[in-house]
Protein backbone atom coordinates (compact mmCIF):
# COMPACT_ATOMS: atom_id res chain seq x y z
CA UNK A 1 0.00 0.00 0.00
CA UNK A 2 0.99 3.44 -0.55
CA UNK A 3 3.05 4.97 2.50
CA UNK A 4 1.59 8.29 2.18
CA UNK A 5 -2.00 6.81 2.34
CA UNK A 6 -1.07 5.10 5.14
CA UNK A 7 -0.23 8.39 7.07
CA UNK A 8 -3.64 9.55 6.29
CA UNK A 9 -5.81 6.94 7.64
CA UNK A 10 -5.09 7.58 11.37
CA UNK A 11 -6.73 10.86 12.71
CA UNK A 12 -6.34 10.57 16.15
CA UNK A 13 -6.63 8.46 18.92
CA UNK A 14 -10.33 8.37 20.22
CA UNK A 15 -9.94 9.14 24.31
CA UNK A 16 -12.86 8.16 26.65
CA UNK A 17 -14.24 6.66 29.55
CA UNK A 18 -15.28 3.82 27.70
CA UNK A 19 -11.92 3.57 25.31
CA UNK A 20 -9.87 3.28 28.56
CA UNK A 21 -12.08 0.55 29.68
CA UNK A 22 -11.68 -0.85 26.45
CA UNK A 23 -8.48 -0.80 26.21
CA UNK A 24 -7.62 -2.35 29.57
CA UNK A 25 -9.84 -5.53 29.30
CA UNK A 26 -9.56 -6.23 25.86
CA UNK A 27 -5.89 -4.88 24.76
CA UNK A 28 -7.62 -2.51 22.06
CA UNK A 29 -7.17 0.94 20.71
CA UNK A 30 -9.52 3.17 19.41
CA UNK A 31 -8.73 5.36 16.33
CA UNK A 32 -10.65 7.90 14.99
CA UNK A 33 -9.70 7.41 10.94
CA UNK A 34 -10.74 8.95 7.47
CA UNK A 35 -14.40 8.03 6.34
CA UNK A 36 -12.84 5.88 3.48
CA UNK A 37 -11.02 4.19 5.26
CA UNK A 38 -11.16 -0.10 5.60
CA UNK A 39 -9.80 -2.77 7.63
CA UNK A 40 -6.49 -3.59 5.95
CA UNK A 41 -5.42 0.14 5.88
CA UNK A 42 -5.84 0.46 9.39
CA UNK A 43 -4.03 -2.29 10.10
CA UNK A 44 -1.27 -1.47 7.94
CA UNK A 45 -1.17 1.86 9.39
CA UNK A 46 -1.30 1.24 12.84
CA UNK A 47 2.02 -1.26 12.17
CA UNK A 48 3.51 1.14 10.17
CA UNK A 49 3.45 4.03 12.99
CA UNK A 50 3.73 2.25 16.16
CA UNK A 51 5.33 -0.54 15.17
CA UNK A 52 3.45 -3.03 16.98
CA UNK A 53 1.42 -6.61 15.48
CA UNK A 54 -2.23 -5.95 15.01
CA UNK A 55 -4.63 -8.95 15.61
CA UNK A 56 -7.65 -7.73 14.28
CA UNK A 57 -9.84 -4.60 13.31
CA UNK A 58 -13.42 -3.84 13.65
CA UNK A 59 -14.90 -0.58 12.30
CA UNK A 60 -17.92 1.59 13.03
CA UNK A 61 -19.71 4.71 11.55
CA UNK A 62 -20.36 6.96 13.75
CA UNK A 63 -23.50 9.39 13.07
CA UNK A 64 -23.37 12.75 13.61
CA UNK A 65 -25.38 14.59 15.97
CA UNK A 66 -28.44 16.64 15.38
CA UNK A 67 -28.09 20.27 17.16
CA UNK A 68 -29.97 23.39 16.77
CA UNK A 69 -29.10 26.72 15.92
CA UNK A 70 -31.55 29.39 17.04
CA UNK A 71 -34.39 28.18 15.18
CA UNK A 72 -32.66 26.03 12.37
CA UNK A 73 -31.94 22.16 12.83
CA UNK A 74 -28.46 21.26 12.00
CA UNK A 75 -26.14 18.07 11.72
CA UNK A 76 -22.95 17.45 12.75
CA UNK A 77 -20.44 15.45 10.46
CA UNK A 78 -20.51 11.68 10.88
CA UNK A 79 -17.52 10.14 11.12
CA UNK A 80 -15.89 6.57 11.44
CA UNK A 81 -13.97 4.63 14.65
CA UNK A 82 -11.79 1.55 14.16
CA UNK A 83 -11.01 -0.66 17.38
CA UNK A 84 -7.64 -2.29 16.46
CA UNK A 85 -7.15 -5.12 18.49
CA UNK A 86 -3.38 -5.76 19.47
CA UNK A 87 -2.07 -9.32 19.50
CA UNK A 88 -1.10 -10.60 23.16
CA UNK A 89 2.01 -8.74 24.77
CA UNK A 90 1.66 -5.16 22.73
CA UNK A 91 0.86 -2.12 23.75
CA UNK A 92 0.73 1.34 22.29
CA UNK A 93 1.63 3.94 24.77
CA UNK A 94 0.43 7.75 24.45
CA UNK A 95 1.60 9.33 26.78
CA UNK A 96 5.56 8.66 26.91
CA UNK A 97 7.30 10.90 28.11
CA UNK A 98 4.89 12.49 30.20
CA UNK A 99 5.37 13.84 34.05
CA UNK A 100 4.79 11.20 36.80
Amino acid sequence: MNQERLLQVLLAPQISEKATWVAEKNEQVIFRVATDATKPEVKAAVELLFKVQVESVQIANVKGKQKRFGRFNGRRKGWKKAFVCLKPGQEINFVEGGAA
